[in-house]
């Protein structure tokens, strides 16, 4: 071969340049354009030169798609080194060079030859895209330190997500695997471009100003959502959760503090029963006419040892459904007391009973829960105000359910168990009839008070039925009804209503001298607490009267019980006593007036012990008073701290906060603005452990209670007994019977005392107890 056509020995240093040369070109396809142009329409070196085309003319920034281009990537690395030889050979015999990328005259050196205009351009291209890639590679770098600190909060994610996020990656990386060129470079379908083996560098990197959403983006915007959306479901769930969970939580810690007080009184939010001897029974067995009416049981909320049997039976105008057609009188409450059958001797024998209070009408100090939600604007203070401000249907849905669960069977075995043989159930007119703008629920708790009454049968409980609310309020206080004026047998209405109150003793009387009822109801009340101090007593007295003929008149031969009206017993010696089987009910408390009040714990006791005792003594002869009296309400309550005790909204003596001059029926002459506890406020009069729970009470205040609970019982039976007021409360310990018995300030049965009025009487000062509390 003549030494012109042989091919120069190159050092392995250059070929090896040359190699990595060729490669690039070949991978990444950034070839200059006379380069592109050179090698695109052949496979071969061998192939004979293309026409150049002019450097400024503007090139496709891809290969063009020729064979050479679809061939080389399989070949581009097994190239010999005879064929990379007789590659530069023909550069040689073309005029290029190899470090060159413009073509030029063989024979001419270019590195003697001055620097052109294009010269310039190319290493300022050059330069460009070397900072161009440099500037992809810091970004890049960004890209992967933001890819490290988002991957290890994606570690934090929820299991779920995290398998959720290794599927779709594992998928894509299947979707890559699937797509991948053969030169080793990656190419994702869609407008993503090309991807190092070592790095996998985004679009976003690649393309200036975006380009649109990488993978990874697309994985953070994801997760940045998804974390977004649970922070926001988080807080919704978090004030729905307060939303319902503090009202519920108040509620709860009243019911909780009523049930650490009281044992757990019933609470109106109570589920309904079952009701389970409805099933069976037709709707259409009860008449057309008296669907939806009272006498409906379908319309009951609570049917629970009902005779569910349809009945339109009237005795007096009062519905007998519910009842049973047979009855039982052979149970006694203890051995202690006769049978229900058998005679009780009055006046010999001590009555020891209890006041089922607010239960068939309401009292705000018994049951809170019913106007703690209201403000001072609503205004509701009593029942009638409370029945106005829910409405009909919601008045008659509350108070069922309170009616239903305020009193079961289980009271009345509870009251049993704790020695007494008597009960007082209070209710009121509307339990027998409702007048035009009464809100009253009317009815209702007619029935409660015959299951009632039937349950005391059961365990031998003698019934003192207790006219508690007449009509126009018979005393202007909440307990009535209505607090404000008194509109019984006074007032505009005055005489109404005292006529209206008789008309509801015929109809009473009439119903209970049924021979059902001969041996269990033993008293029946005509009025509880007349105000008699603010009436005109010989309009009370004509009216009593009239209501004993009334009675008597439909064959009741029990005792009939009035109220001694606040008047005193003494001046009740020559009234009324021409007739037979009257009983003087007397109510005594030493909270209400302040005279009582400010005594110490030992001067309480004394005149429990004294005063009322010889109260008794001087009433139960009829020389000095009326003759039999019987105390139908007391508590060992030596405060006049209960929530609402004194109406709602309103203070307490002991602390010098009872401000009556803006309620209903108030004035200045109620009110009582300086403290009247023993201490004369020095110290300070306080309520605050006055109305503690009693598992807080000290050993002292406990054999306080407990002694002053027994010197009272001790004074009223030398009378003819007593009834305690009451048996539960919600919050109210010192008022309910049932707390008293758990917190161990009540004697275990009513006959079981340690104390009696001829013991002494300890110095409970000197024992450490505080008189301010």
């Amino acid at each position: 071969m003549p030494p012109s056509s042989r091919v120069p020995r190159e050092s392995p240093a250059r070929r090896e340049r040359r190699r990595k040369t060729h490669q690039r070109v070949d991978s990444n396809g950034d070839l200059n354009q006379q380069t592109d142009d050179q090698y695109s329409e052949s496979p071969s070196p061998s192939k004979s030169r293309p026409k150049p085309t002019k450097h400024r003319e503007r090139r496709d920034p891809r290969a063009p798609e020729s064979a050479y281009s679809k061939t080389t990537a399989t070949t581009s690395a097994a190239l010999s080194a005879g064929q990379l030889a007789q590659l530069d050979q023909l550069n040689r015999k073309l005029g290029w060079d190899e470090q060159d990328v413009e073509p030029k005259p063989r024979q001419r050196d270019l590195r003697d030859a001055p620097r052109t205009r294009r010269d310039v351009a190319l290493d300022r291209e050059s330069e460009e895209r070397e900072a161009e890639r440099e500037r992809r590679r810091r970004e890049h770098r960004e890209r992967k330190r933001r890819r490290r600190e988002d991957e290890r909060a994606a570690a934090l994610e929820t299991e779920a997500e995290d398998t959720d996020h290794r599927t779709y990656a594992h998928n894509k990386h299947r979707r890559r695997e699937r797509d991948r060129v053969v030169s080793g470079q990656r190419l994702e379908r869609g407008s993503e471009g090309y991807y190092s083996e070592k790095e996998e560098i985004r679009d976003d990197v690649r393309l200036r100003g975006g380009g649109g959403s990488s993978d990874l983006d697309y994985d953070k915007d994801q997760r940045r959502r998804k974390r977004r959306k649970r922070i926001f479901i988080g807080v919704g769930i978090l004030i729905l959760f307060l939303a319902i969970v503090i009202p519920v939580g108040v509620v709860l810690s009243q019911r909780k503090a009523a049930g650490s007080q009281d044992g757990g009184a019933a609470s109106t939010n109570a589920t309904q029963p079952a009701n389970s001897n409805l099933n069976g029974l037709s709707e259409s067995s009860i008449p057309s006419s008296y669907q939806g009416t009272n006498l409906d049981p379908f319309t009951w909320y609570d049917t629970t040892d009902y005779n569910v049997t349809f009945t339109p039976e009237l005795v007096g105008g009062l519905s007998v459904m519910g009842l049973n057609s047979t009855w039982d009188d052979s149970k006694r409450a203890n051995d202690k007391v006769p049978a229900l059958q058998d005679s009780w001797q009055y006046g010999t024998m001590p009555v020891r009973g209890i006041n089922l209070g607010g239960w068939l009408s309401i009292e705000p100090v018994i049951t809170p829960s019913l106007f703690q939600s209201y403000t001072t604007h609503d205004n509701v203070i009593d029942e009638y105000t409370l029945t106005q401000k829910l409405g009909a249907t919601n008045a008659k849905t509350t108070l069922e359910k309170h009616y239903s669960s305020f009193v079961s069977e289980q009271t009345f075995a509870d009251i049993q168990a704790a020695g007494f043989d008597h009960v007082r159930i209070p209710f009121s007119y509307w339990a027998v009839i409702t007048y035009d703008g009464d809100p009253y629920v009317g009815n209702v708790s007619w029935r409660y008070l015959l299951r009632g009454i039937e349950w005391a049968r059961k365990y031998g409980l003698r019934v003192n039925l207790d006219l508690h609310g007449a009509p126009g309020s018979q005393n202007g206080w909440n307990h009535s009804g209505r607090q404000g004026a008194i509109g019984w047998l006074n007032g505009t209405d005055g005489a109404l209503n005292g006529d209206r109150t008789i008309a509801i003793h015929q109809q009473l009387s009439t119903f209970f001298t049924q021979p059902r009822y001969k041996n269990i109801i033993a008293m029946y009340g005509l009025v509880n607490e007349p105000r008699m101090v603010e009436l005109t007593t010989a309009t009370v007295l004509n009216w009593t009267q009239t209501a004993i003929t009334t009675v008597r008149s439909n064959n009741y031969t029990g005792l009939i019980v009035f109220g001694d009206g606040f008047m005193g017993l003494d001046k009740w010696q020559g009234q009324l006593q021409n007739d037979k089987s009257l009983l003087l009910d007397v109510h005594q408390y030493v909270i209400f007036n302040v005279q009582q009040i400010v005594l110490n714990h030992h001067d309480k006791i004394k005149f429990a012990c004294e005063g009322w005792t010889q109260q008794a003594t001087r009433s139960m002869n009829t020389a000095t008073g009326f003759g039999p009296t019987l105390c139908g309400e007391w508590s060992q309550a030596d405060t006049d701290c209960a929530q609402y005790l004194n109406n709602v909204g309103v203070g307490s003596r002991w602390e010098g906060t009872l401000n009556m001059i803006n309620t209903p029926g108030g004035s200045s002459d109620g009110s009582q603005l300086s403290p009247t506890c023993p201490t004369a406020n020095s110290p300070q009069c306080s309520c605050s452990n006055a109305n503690a729970d009693p598992s807080t009470y000290s050993a002292e205040y406990k054999q306080w209670l407990l002694m002053f609970a027994e010197a009272q019982m001790h004074s009223f039976e030398q009378g003819w007994g007593w009834f305690y007021w009451t048996w539960q409360t919600e919050t109210a310990a010192q008022w309910s019977y049932k707390a008293g018995l758990a917190a161990g300030t009540m004697p275990n049965t009513t006959w079981t005392r340690a104390f009696d009025c001829s013991q002494s009487i300890p110095d409970f000062g000197g024992l450490g107890l505080p008189e301010n509390y």
